[in-house]
């Protein structure tokens, strides 16, 4: 009988689980409010803050030739104060840079190679970050969620959310939100409390069969001691040599 009454808790347990996926899956052609609620109050939190340091793991998913899937990790320090320095270093296999804004120009750092590129920039966070994309090809980390319009930026188009549940993410509980888009899927984990921080984030691309991802964890978060201007402002190493960017398009 024991044995019994065990094996029928197994498979209750087992249906609960199974309810619980096809109650979330359920919810992917409907915008779950309570999702939207919270990933306003992160942005608004984000957006209200003039300085902030974070520390990110990025894992981006890649094919090899072959078709095989290998992911590279990138790990990163990144530095906002608003309306216009960001400091962006980054390390890992695919690359090694230190991206400077200081409000009127942009510099592209690569220590390892011992080179460097100077552009004049826009004068605020979102359109430097605009402008590195678009002209330049540089993508920032977790850039998307700087914006001081961020929820619109990531509402656009989103024909699913859902709150997916509850979780902790480097001893830090957090709501689990997953949103849906024309050919992007995103997930981010919101921590709970007073301090609404992203401590993960995730964007699938689903345009493709492979559909791979990048993730970003983001922990280390500082908000109370702003950066000096010195943070922002490249010095270039004792023989460090100039070169130009490439702009999008060319490859010569």
């Amino acid at each position: 009988m024991k044995s019994m009454n065990a094996t029928l808790a197994l498979m209750l347990a087992a249906l609960v689980a199974s309810a619980a996926v096809a109650d979330t899956h359920g919810q992917e052609s409907a915008v779950d409010p309570a999702a939207v609620r919270t990933l306003k109050r992160m942005t608004d939190y984000l957006a209200g803050l003039e300085h902030f340091r974070v520390h990110t793991e990025n894992t981006v998913e890649d094919l090899l030739d072959s078709g095989q899937r290998v992911d590279l990790h990138i790990a990163g320090d990144f530095i906002v104060r608003r309306p216009n320095r960001i400091r962006a270093e980054r390390t890992g296999e695919p690359l090694d840079q230190i991206f400077y804004y200081d409000g009127a120009s942009l510099t592209l750092y690569n220590p390892s190679d011992g080179v460097y590129a100077t552009e004049k920039a826009p004068g605020t966070i979102e359109e430097v970050i605009d402008y590195a994309r678009e002209d330049l090809g540089i993508a920032l980390p977790v850039s998307d969620l700087t914006y001081r319009n961020a929820f619109a930026i990531l509402m656009q188009g989103v024909t699913s959310a859902a709150v997916v549940g509850k979780a902790t993410l480097g001893g830090v509980a957090c709501d689990h939100l997953v949103f849906r888009r024309a050919d992007v899927d995103f997930q981010v984990w919101v921590a709970a409390g007073d301090r609404p921080l992203p401590c993960k984030y995730v964007v699938t691309d689903t345009s493709t069969p492979e559909q791979v991802s990048t993730a970003t964890t983001l922990s280390r978060w500082e908000l109370s001691t702003a950066p000096t201007d010195a943070t922002f402002v490249f010095a270039p190493a004792e023989g460090a040599r100039a070169v130009s960017f490439l702009p999008v398009g060319r490859t010569d």
